[in-house]
């Protein structure tokens, strides 16, 4: 029988490519290995998509399949039901409810196939309850840094130790192993009051995390020291034993989908390192007052630019022309491009022409930017990111700060300030050649005796060792939802 190892990636293209690209790097390095992933299926479909016509991401799912046989997707059936929960967190729901049609998947699998170990997402952890009945080897794999890692495997003694909500504390959060604090005001919005459904879903997922057979970290050691070197000491889980820690990164998604606006085209006869690119992921949607500010600053910054816009679902029906100041399109049309809803941002951060990057702190984005030593301008949006907006401003030092996003809006004065700043000061100089430095240090981890390939050796061990569950007890009861 074939040694197969089972990803189980959460809703959302970030999530989801993530996991796909580990598994296509698994197989690289380990090709006799077959790697099933389970994809679920959201509650609700948009029932106005064209059938005729592959999404990005579903033509990326095409193209895999087709250059990876050893890659097998399995798709959960999808279930109905009222979702109580943001949309980012929209997989706790969906995969606690999903459990026993992976029960049946997972279970047949493993009647043809010697079952090496299942790679969960922290957002789809309540499948470990059905790997601990199957006595399935359970790792997790985290898609942002060692850093939020770090909080995230230390939250659960938080709790334990705070004497009110973490929303009441407005103070610095020392956490073992990081070298600065943190803000409780910089924490996630759905972990910092205790009492919501979502901090206590949260809190469960991190104690899982914690007992597993390893965590798999989409980061180097370059860029994260001091964080990785602290989760290798366990610092972050004072009262138990920390998981084994695998940083394989940096990951960067394979290029997908079209460019049916043109984007390289145009940017092919712009300057080098000319142009400020935004984009601010597939849930980063701003109202048409937002999206008026982002005009203006453009505009002022006399930067060229090419923006993705992305608009509030109800605004979706209306034309650029409507959603962004008047005559804007008009007085930008020699030195910007506005496009609706999608690019191919790998292609585009890779592009000679680019040469700044304002972006949600998403750490697949902050990753693709560093590969391609991008300078950020750090505007975080929801879920971890304003802690990544710490790390890339603070210790990283290879983004500039819109303080605007702390209150949730942005001015166009100050976005025009920082980009200019970014493209033309002294300080965007010195961000660059920090970043370009990074660059560097992101190809050399995955050469040769790089940081990441030896810790991808590690994982292949504890595969080939049958890696058991030593901390989950076999005989916890399964439960469904």
């Amino acid at each position: 029988m074939n040694d197969t190892i089972v990803l189980y990636p959460a809703l959302g293209s970030g999530h989801l490519m993530s996991m796909i690209e580990l598994g296509k790097l698994i197989l690289t390095h380990h090709p006799l290995f077959s790697i099933k992933i389970l994809i679920l299926t959201p509650p609700t479909k948009n029932t106005n998509t064209n059938k005729d016509t592959l999404s990005p991401q579903e033509q990326y799912i095409v193209n895999v399949s087709a250059t990876f046989p050893s890659i097998n997707f399995h798709y959960i059936p999808p279930i109905s039901f009222s979702t109580t929960l943001p949309t980012h967190l929209l997989t706790l729901e969906v995969s606690h409810k999903s459990n026993h049609h992976v029960h049946n998947i997972l279970n047949s699998i493993s009647k043809t196939t010697n079952f090496k170990g299942i790679i969960l997402d922290f957002l789809t952890y309540s499948a470990s309850q059905v790997t601990t009945n199957l006595e399935i080897p359970t790792y997790f794999y985290y898609t942002s840094g060692a850093t939020i890692l770090s909080t995230f495997l230390y939250f659960p003694t938080i709790h334990q130790k705070a004497t009110k909500p973490i929303k009441d504390l407005h103070m610095p959060l020392k956490i073992p192993g990081l070298p600065k604090n943190f803000s409780t005001d910089d924490y996630p919005d759905e972990a910092k009051d205790s009492e919501s459904k979502g901090c206590k879903i949260l809190l469960d997922s991190a104690k899982t995390m914690r007992e597993c057979a390893g965590i798999i970290v989409n980061t180097f050691d370059a860029i994260e020291e001091k964080a990785i070197k602290g989760l290798n000491e366990g610092v972050c889980v004072p009262d138990g034993t920390t998981p084994s820690i695998f940083c394989i990164g940096p990951l960067i998604t394979s290029s997908y989908g079209g460019d049916e606006n043109g984007c390289l085209i145009w940017l092919d006869s712009q300057p080098s390192q000319s142009v400020v690119f935004l984009s601010f992921g597939s849930m980063g949607r701003f109202s048409k007052a937002q999206l008026n500010e982002i005009a203006i600053g453009l505009e002022k910054s006399e930067q060229r630019f090419l923006w993705i816009v992305r608009s509030e679902s109800n605004l979706e029906e209306l034309s650029l022309d409507d959603l962004l100041p008047e005559g804007f399109l008009e007085r930008t049309k020699e030195k910007g491009m506005v496009v609706r809803n999608w690019a191919p941002q790998d292609a585009i951060l890779s592009h000679e022409s680019v040469g700044g990057f304002v972006t949600h702190c998403g750490w697949n984005s902050v990753l693709e930017a560093i590969c391609e030593g991008v300078p950020m301008i750090a505007w975080p949006l929801y879920a971890e990111q304003r802690l990544n907006k710490m790390i890339l401003v603070e210790e990283m030092k290879v983004a500039l700060e819109l303080n605007g996003s702390k209150k949730g809006f942005v001015s166009g004065n100050e976005l025009g300030e920082r980009v200019k700043e970014l493209m033309e000061s002294e300080k965007g100089k010195e961000i660059r050649e920090t970043i370009l430095k990074m660059k560097t240090s992101a190809k050399e981890a995955k050469g040769g005796g790089g940081s990441s390939l030896v810790d991808l050796k590690r994982l292949g061990d504890s595969w080939r060792e049958h890696a058991s569950l030593t901390s989950l007890s076999p005989n916890s009861p399964l439960v469904f939802a």
